[in-house]
């Protein structure tokens, strides 16, 4: 696992310092449970010791995100998958890269499917959500309030 603070163009340390984590996933059965259990613990650190405000749904949604995320670059990806934390302003940006070349679709949403459901939700708690095809395999990124909103709102938008 790496840690990075950001530098601005000029070489210097940028003010708020903004802390990344990156973890190489294996192909195994751990992978999940490996992945949520860093996703908590890196957002637990981040308001320790920096003092950034998380609520708990932040965590548990993280959490929530990263599972299926990870749970999806196992089932449809050969190999390892690369997962990446760091906070953007007041939000958690989770990456995560697998060697798939297929982009993920968010099935039509229908109550009586079982299962298939994780991408809809993921796209429903998100404040961003974005695929990219990389040289080899894809990465998708996901957006995530590290608080909820003042007014009692769930956080999150409408799937498109």
């Amino acid at each position: 696992m790496m840690e990075r603070v950001p530098v601005n163009e000029d070489g210097t340390t940028s003010d708020r310092a903004v802390m990344e984590t990156t973890v190489a996933l294996d192909g195994d059965g751990t992978a999940i449970a490996q992945a949520r259990h860093l996703a908590a613990q890196f957002l637990t650190r981040v308001q320790a010791e920096h003092g950034l405000p998380v609520s708990q749904r932040a965590i548990d949604v993280t959490q929530l995100v990263v599972s299926e995320l990870v749970t999806n670059a196992r089932k449809y990806a050969p190999g390892p998958a690369l997962m990446d934390l760091r906070i953007v302003g007041d939000q958690v940006e989770i990456m995560v890269w697998d060697s798939a070349p297929v982009l993920p679709v968010a099935r039509a949403a229908d109550a009586g499917r079982v299962g298939q459901h994780g991408l809809e939700i993921v796209m429903m708690v998100a404040q961003a959500f974005e695929v990219q095809m990389e040289p080899v395999g894809k990465r998708v990124t996901v957006r995530i309030a590290l608080l909820d909103d003042p007014g009692g709102a769930l956080t999150g938008r409408r799937p498109q």
